[in-house]
């Protein structure tokens, strides 16, 4: 029988009764996307585990390393450097920020044409809904967007908020701006926490963090095999706990992934049978529980098997050179692994193409579908420059605007369904 958190989450603060409903919504949509697929490995146990223990035994988790001394590190982005805040024994986890329930409770301060991502953290942290959000001592947010700089500001009257500036160019003065936000990161974080960064501490560190990196490459670039020996979905599911779970657990449990992968791969095994059609994602993040789109195309008839975005290629692109010796070098290696993420922050931002053509062609995808989150900016504009080289190199696309609501199901599966017909035949 599972354990009852009730009195941890009112120790939190959170509002129960909207907790409570979140978390009975969550439940069966999980079993019925997930639980139900065919063939599915049996090393995703643990993360169905994960999942049933999100808001249970993972925060009992991270108020242990509190009570220890140690601090939790809430993010949204990329770009907040993981490294740091593991070596000086902090705990970064990402923040509920990818469910419609509570946009609602946002939209009472917020504009409605706002994107969903920050109207739901918005509204978790408002409403009192994520532990996450309770247990942080600090969320570390970013420029990448007008609307998150503008909301942090909202946040930080009700949490400790510290924001770093992503340049908005990546050239010399841009790297520099990076390298200084970098350093005042680095003296925040020790403030926070008590501790020095270190020569041994952030060594060690990039190592855990790359060994996640490699981790979950090695389950991504196995889907790109036909047929394809995970679903899209249980594989962005990884990729998404990824933010939340201790970083060497996680790493130990993706390579037991990886290791069943590639035994079905040798055996020609797959959840779909060979020659399905091949689907790739790009665009915004998907954030826990947002699976729509790739359920969408999981059910019909087709395959996930890439994502250009935060939540897939992104994260796990690079690693940071691990060959540096000082701590001066390993700073210098910090800054050129986090200014080679092609983050629609910046401009310009070519370099996303070439991801986009090496991860359509590397996994065999026969079709891109650019997913966008509504009122997302940065990503509704680069959208054109999407299509433009996807008409460019004869690819089949879809180009869909969406947000967290079941609402335009019936309408994305008309769409998919066209595209999956369209690559078919």
């Amino acid at each position: 029988m599972a354990e009852d958190w009730t009195q941890m989450w009112k120790e939190l603060g959170l509002e129960l009764g909207n907790h409570d409903k979140l978390m009975a919504a969550l439940g069966p949509l999980y079993l019925e996307w997930f639980a139900d697929q065919p063939n599915r490995p049996e090393a995703m146990r643990y993360f169905d585990f994960v999942i049933s223990e999100v808001h249970g035994l993972r925060i009992k988790e991270l108020l242990d390393h509190k009570e220890k001394g140690g601090a939790v590190v809430g993010t949204f982005c990329l770009f907040v450097p993981e490294e740091v805040v593991v070596a000086l024994d902090g705990v970064a986890v990402g923040l509920c920020a990818g469910a419609d329930f509570s946009v609602p409770i946002a939209e009472a301060e917020l504009p409605r044409n706002l994107c969903p991502l920050i109207k739901s953290f918005y509204g978790f942290k408002l409403g009192k809904i994520c532990p996450y959000f309770e247990s942080a001592d600090v969320v570390v947010g970013e420029t990448t967007c007008d609307g998150k700089k503008k909301v942090y500001e909202h946040l930080g009257k009700i949490h400790p908020v510290y924001v770093m500036e992503v340049p908005n160019k990546k050239g010399p003065a841009g790297r520099e701006l990076w390298r200084t936000e970098l350093e005042n990161f680095i003296a925040a974080m020790e403030e926070i926490t008590g501790n020095r960064l270190t020569e041994d501490n952030l060594r060690a560190a990039v190592k855990k963090v790359n060994d996640k990196r490699r981790a979950i490459r090695r389950v991504h670039e196995l889907r790109w095999n036909d047929p394809a020996p995970i679903s899209g979905k249980d594989a962005l599911l990884i990729m998404q706990i990824s933010f939340y779970d201790d970083v060497e657990r996680f790493t130990r449990k993706a390579d037991e992934v990886a290791d069943e992968l590639e035994k079905r791969v040798a055996a020609g095994e797959g959840v779909f049978p060979a020659g399905t059609p091949r689907l790739m994602v790009s665009g915004t993040p998907m954030a826990i529980p947002n699976w729509k789109i790739h359920h969408v195309v999981e059910t019909s008839g087709a395959a996930v098997v890439a994502e250009e975005m935060c939540t897939g290629f992104r994260y796990f692109k690079n690693t940071v050179n691990e060959d540096a010796k000082t701590l001066d070098e390993m700073k210098e290696a910090l800054v050129d692994h986090y200014m080679d993420i092609n983050c629609a922050c910046f401009t310009p931002n070519e370099a996303r193409l070439d991801d986009i053509e090496y991860l359509y062609k590397s996994s065999g995808a026969q079709g891109i579908i650019h997913a966008t989150l509504s009122f997302c900016t940065p990503y509704l504009v680069e959208q054109g420059s999407v299509k433009k080289f996807a008409a460019e190199h004869d690819v089949p696309l879809v180009a869909v605007e969406t947000d967290y609501s079941e609402g335009d199901v019936g309408q994305l599966k008309t769409r998919v369904e066209a595209l999956v017909e369209q690559v078919s035949s």
